[in-house]
């Protein structure tokens, strides 16, 4: 048997003002190539289909085309709801769907959902994103406080034949996964899990984590997401992973690059070398290291970074802690030379422009004259 791994999809989500929709469905067509090139027999989507619990209609269209290009090319897919997700509208016409070889998890009802595979001696289970509350609303008689104690409640009331290859698809946060911004965690680690936990299964596909990575063996490991869904993933080299099994020890791993239709990164340069640099269509966060800020840096730059995510300072005074002067009472002062002293301070140490100090002159004065 051999299939994709697909996990944290997030269709629909916007990287900052920007809507990805059309970055998603490029990536789905190389998720088609792959499947169709590497000779896949099903499709693992372990949760957070969508970005939000109540997904736009376009978001939906595109998820639906997706799954619609797999029934046709005759594909099985599986797929659970992850934290982002709604199970209820995941779930919503999962009868429906089996008939084209769709499973959708239903709403949790304490055990695994076991899933029939085309091989007699592989078995599939889904487990939708658990949190404790859900499991103790099953499970009222039986004390846990811990999402891993909760999980492990749930493992026990699930019969597994050992017998054969187990796979778990699941949406949680594995201890030791390395972390970025764009997921959500409970405060203090509390929704950590032990990989040990797991130790009947012989691979679980797991979403949550948005960095591709293994968690305790080579065989628990997180697909992560196909984009780059914040400016903490722009190292992360993004993958398609395709899982061979032949048998209970012989399981065999592939990773296949994604083409990103834009990329995410940071560049840094001063405002004159930024303006002469080559338009990119990528996803930029750009890092200025002029000493003094530059007046509608913004609406300039966005001519050669049409998507420019934000703009930061990266000089000198942001480098180093400036130890503030002590000054002297400021009752023999003009407003002029105490604006002068306090832009000397706050630039590096910078003086204030004749242009700068004529502006500002000019705004003193007319002050000046209405408190006249």
């Amino acid at each position: 048997m051999r299939f994709l791994h697909l996990a944290d999809l997030h269709i629909g989500k916007k990287l900052y003002e920007y809507s990805l929709l059309d970055d998603q469905k490029k990536v789905l067509e190389q998720a088609l190539q792959i499947i169709d090139d590497c000779r896949c027999d099903e499709v693992i989507i372990a949760g957070d289909v969508y970005d939000k619990s109540n997904p736009s209609v376009e978001a939906m269209q595109v998820f639906s085309g997706f799954l619609a290009s797999l029934s046709n090319m005759g594909i099985p897919v599986d797929i659970i709801s992850g934290n982002h997700d709604s199970a209820g509208r995941i779930s919503y016409f999962s009868e429906l769907l089996k008939v084209n070889h769709i499973t959708v998890t239903t709403e949790f009802d304490g055990t695994l959902q076991a899933v029939k595979s085309p091989e007699e001696d592989i078995q599939i289970y889904l487990l939708p994103f658990l949190t404790p509350q859900r499991v103790h609303s099953v499970y009222q008689g039986i004390p846990f406080t811990t999402y891993e104690e909760a999980l492990k409640i749930v493992l026990d009331h699930s019969p597994i034949d050992k017998s054969k290859v187990n796979i778990l698809v699941a949406h949680q946060f594995i201890t030791g996964g390395i972390t970025c911004e764009s997921e959500e965690f409970s405060v203090g680690g509390l929704d950590n899990i032990n990989a040990e936990i797991f130790s009947d299964f012989d691979y679980v596909a797991l979403g949550h984590l948005h960095q591709p990575q293994t968690c305790g063996r080579d065989t628990i490991r997180y697909a992560g997401s196909p984009l780059k869904y914040s400016i903490s993933e722009e190292h992360q080299k993004k993958t398609f992973t395709v899982v061979e099994i032949k048998g209970k020890d012989k399981i065999r791993i592939e990773e296949f690059p994604i083409q990103l239709p834009h990329d995410v990164r940071t560049i840094q340069g001063s405002f004159s070398e930024l303006m002469k640099a080559n338009r990119t269509e990528d996803y930029v966060r750009i890092l200025l290291t002029d000493e003094t800020v530059i007046p509608d840096a913004r609406i300039s730059l966005r001519s050669n970074f049409p998507k420019l995510l934000n703009i930061r300072l990266n000089n000198e005074k942001i480098k180093k802690d400036w130890d503030i002067p002590v000054v002297e009472t400021p009752q023999n002062q003009t407003p002029l030379e105490l604006f002068r002293e306090f832009f000397t301070m706050q630039n590096n140490q910078t003086e204030p422009t004749k242009e700068q100090l004529d502006i500002a002159k000019e705004i003193f004065d007319e002050l000046q004259e209405e408190l006249s």
